[in-house]
């Protein structure tokens, strides 16, 4: 794995794909799955089909910073697609795939997209609709053929006939193409990511090679990354995760992207391609945990004994291990044991037997989770990041592994705190600009380029790790003055494996309430156990057991956060279980399960007014989306339960001093 400053000639993505296919001619580059076979490139071979694509893209007149939007599940073709779109000196947009066509055109608008690239006809559809309001399109070019032998084709091309025109024009066309890639440099525009849009309208940033050539090769180095790893791309492409892992990190290490069949067969696939470099948000890790724990209900006695054994040894032993402490003789031979009859197998299900290095971030991940994971052997470590540092702010190295910190400044990145508590990073992979958007660049970037997060943190004094609280702009204070991090809480909930989601109220108010979505698998899994028929989600969220086991959950959270002397005010007093599940198409999450708060306040202020009035039910009406993108409405009666809260340790101190002083 090279290491040192590029040479002049690898200061572009497209020059790193042209020296693999020189160094690594005959190692495989990407893997596909399709219709249940894998099929396999070489880095020559997709150096060839990029290039075909780019001379394609140039017969059709593509031209020099065009923006060219690409949608579509992950393939090595819409890879290809990102890299030929810079070889033509124009600019990739990657689009979430699940995205409604209303949020495409705002994308399509605003960048201006002269072409975009469609996996299949379902994401034609939503571009022609987008097109009805945004008129920038002038040609959309599709992926898979099935179902568009009846669309106008005057303006749609299937990507395999570009490619055809390109390889045909080669000889017309070879010399433009070649000089326009030799014009890439550092400062070119390597894409363009547009962000969740949590709080207004998603903003593109803007990414240069420098940015993704340089955090992928300080990122790379920390981990040791080869080009032998292989990791598994089922991530959207429109996030920068998967755009620098994917395309970033496997360009500069030479590493196999494999691409799975479709969200339905990710778990058959990676347990097929065995990952040795894996990343997964926390939700992915907690829903595998709910599989694993949905499963040991259903086990035999003996099964299960032997399970909760294992686990208890591991949960002491494995991190341990991990981190290279010593453990006793006894202690390593049990483990050992468990690993050959329970803790293996387990990770083979999982497809983590060979992984070398595994991420999570995106959100927190809850403490038990995390150990889970670990204490199996899984080299699990936090990084805490944003699209507009691609990604890489800071990581856990190798040994120094918490569930509370997300670890030290990566390899060139410097980190600071302002007075007011919020995080502030510059570093190599610092963006270039939101497009059209000077004002929003300048408020978030100061001229001696360090980025404000928006991110409430500290640095421990002992570690040097940094610890992330909350964002900034949801940390305030309840009515009495004591702190109010929802999130805080927010994870605590959600290690059950019982709930989804869910939404803690509580600034300036006296008492901090939630908004609960079940997990409908493991609770629907508890209710075929038990007998317990329902017809919907909403029927099931509703049920008296099921308020019973939230609500104890809920009081377990309550007495972890009263011994919290900061934040034992944000125990939670009341709570409901919402009568339908928080969803990205009625506008309630981002594209990547981020929770839009001034919505939720905004779409359900009849339930929160009902938790703070002492009302134990109320009568709600909510407008849905429905897969086919129409409206309806939900109506519920939904109930209200009151949860105890514990003294914190400060406030039992101050009753035992005034108890002591009455008594005297």
């Amino acid at each position: 794995m090279t290491t040192t400053q590029p040479d002049a000639g690898l200061r572009s993505i497209p020059a790193l794909v042209a020296r693999n296919a020189a160094a690594h001619r005959d190692r495989p580059a990407f893997r596909e799955k399709e219709f249940g076979i894998w099929q396999s490139w070489t880095w020559s071979q997709s150096l060839d089909e990029i290039r075909a694509l780019a001379l394609g893209l140039l017969d059709l007149r593509l031209n020099r910073g065009d923006h060219v939007a690409i949608i579509g599940r992950n393939r090595p073709a819409h890879y290809w697609s990102m890299v030929a779109v810079q070889m033509c000196g124009a600019v990739p947009v990657p689009l979430y795939q699940d995205a409604v066509a209303s949020e495409m055109a705002y994308v399509l608008g605003h960048s201006g997209a002269r072409f975009v690239i469609c996996g299949d006809q379902e994401q034609v559809d939503k571009v022609i609709e987008a097109e009805e309001s945004q008129h920038t399109v002038d040609r959309i070019i599709y992926t898979d053929k099935r179902g568009m032998r009846k669309y106008d084709h005057s303006r749609m091309t299937s990507l395999a006939d570009v490619q055809a025109q390109g390889r045909a024009a080669r000889s017309r066309l070879e010399a433009e193409l070649d000089a326009r890639i030799a014009e890439l440099d550092y400062d070119s525009t390597c894409v363009m990511l547009y962000t969740s849009g949590t709080t207004g309208k998603p903003k593109g940033v803007v990414l240069s090679n420098a940015n993704v050539i340089e955090t992928a090769r300080n990122s790379s180095a920390f981990d040791r990354l080869q080009a032998t790893d292989d990791v598994l791309a089922y991530l959207p492409m429109a996030w920068v995760g998967d755009f620098i892992f994917s395309v970033g990190q496997a360009s500069w290490c030479g590493f196999c992207v494999n691409c799975p069949e479709g969200a339905h067969t990710m778990m058959t696939d990676l347990r097929e391609i065995g990952p040795t470099y894996f990343f997964a948000p926390p939700r992915v890790f907690e829903g595998q945990l709910t599989s694993v724990m949905i499963r040991m209900e259903d086990a035999g006695r003996v099964k299960k004994w032997l399970f909760d054994r294992s686990m208890a040894l591991a949960r002491r032993v494995g991190p341990a291990l991990l981190d290279g402490r010593s453990v006793g003789p006894l202690d390593r031979l049990g483990y050992a044991a468990s690993r050959l009859f329970v803790i293996g197998p387990l990770k083979n299900t999982l497809g983590f037997s060979r992984i070398r290095v595994g991420y999570t971030a995106g959100e927190a991940i809850g403490p038990e989770i995390f150990d889970f994971y670990r204490s199996l052997g899984i080299n699990l470590k936090q990084l805490y990041g944003q699209t507009e540092a691609t990604v890489f702010i800071t990581q856990q190295p190798d040994g120094q592994v918490r569930s509370d910190t997300v670890g030290v400044p990566s390899p060139g990145v410097e980190v600071r705190i302002s007075d007011t508590g919020e995080v502030f990073y510059r570093s190599p992979g610092t963006f270039v600009e939101y497009y059209k958007n000077a004002d929003s660049t300048a408020s978030t970037k100061d001229p001696e380029g360090w980025v404000a997060t928006g991110d409430a943190g500290f640095f421990e004094e002992a570690t040097g790790h940094l610890r992330i609280i909350d964002r900034a702009k949801d940390v305030g204070k309840m009515a009495d003055g004591s702190m109010f991090a929802p999130k805080y809480v927010e994870n605590k909930l959600k290690f059950y494996p019982n709930i989804l989601e869910a939404v803690v109220v509580g600034n300036g108010r006296p008492f901090c309430t939630a908004l609960i979505n079940i997990d409908l698998t493991a609770v629907g899994n508890w209710a075929e156990r038990n007998n317990i028929a329902y017809a919907s989600y909403q029927e099931l969220a509703g049920h008296p057991q099921v308020y019973e086991t939230i609500g104890q959950h809920v009081e377990e959270v309550n007495a972890s956060v009263a011994q919290d002397p900061i934040l034992s005010g944000c125990q939670i007093a009341r709570f409901l279980v919402l009568h339908k599940e928080l969803d990205a198409d009625d506008g309630e999450m981002t594209r990547t399960r981020k929770i839009k708060r001034g919505v939720i306040s905004e779409r359900y202020a009849d339930l929160i007014d009902a938790l703070y009035d002492g009302r134990d039910s109320v009568r709600t009406e909510t407008e849905v989306t429905y897969e086919d993108g129409r409206k309806g409405k939900l109506r519920a009666t939904v109930r209200i339960e009151d949860a105890r809260v514990l003294p914190s340790p400060r406030d039992a101190a101050q009753q035992a001093a005034a108890h002591k002083v009455a008594a005297e």
